[in-house]
């Protein structure tokens, strides 16, 4: 997870240069975000990492560590979405309940609070996107009640618990994909499908 970053930049360059082309209505949110990036690498690896430091080892060496400091955010982030259900219910399901169904909290002390950045507040976060992160903790226990009252499932795990339905959760996926490539190795070797 300290090396994430380089992924996502890997990933948004692949959806821009090579990703679904826009509709017509959509093509000035492409326009945006390659004006958004020109100006991140402009900023960060021109006018930072190129033009202030020195040589290539001060160079690689503030870019991996600026990088790999973000791993409790990138850890964070993993645990508060990866382990919960991602499937659209469609427009019965209200916007509290999707919030929460799919997105959790990570209980931790309020000393951990800044390690965190406030994402530990995942599933309050979807729910209120523009509170500010010191205000978090005091809204978790308003959602609490909201719960309770409403019977809304708020599913709050400890760092281990966690880690533990991430990992389950990928399992789950796992064996999905290990069901399509039997089905795909049958319908090769077969040439059916078997859905006749």
């Amino acid at each position: 997870m300290g090396v994430a970053r380089f992924n996502l930049y890997i990933l948004s360059l692949h959806h821009l240069f090579l990703g679904p082309k826009p509709s017509r209505s959509t093509r000035w949110i492409r326009k945006t975000e390659l004006a958004s990036m020109a100006c991140y690498w402009f900023l960060f690896g021109y006018c930072l990492v190129w033009r202030t430091l020195p040589d290539w080892p001060t160079r690689i060496a503030f870019v991996l560590i600026s990088h790999i400091v973000t791993l409790p955010l990138h850890v964070q982030i993993t645990l508060s979405h990866w382990g919960m259900p991602t499937a659209d219910l469609g427009e019965g399901e209200s916007f509290p309940q999707r919030q929460l169904r799919t997105t959790m909290d990570v209980d931790c002390p309020e000393w951990l609070d800044f390690i965190h950045g406030g994402l530990q507040f995942q599933a309050v976060h979807h729910l209120f996107p523009r509170v500010p992160r010191h205000n978090l903790r005091r809204l978790q226990s308003l959602v609490r009640e909201f719960c309770e009252e409403t019977g809304i499932k708020y599913t709050i795990l400890g760092f281990k618990n966690g880690n533990e339905k991430v990992l389950g959760r990928l399992q789950e996926v796992t064996a999905q994909m290990d069901l399509m490539l039997q089905c795909q190795r049958y319908m090769a070797e077969t040439g059916e499908s078997g859905l006749h």
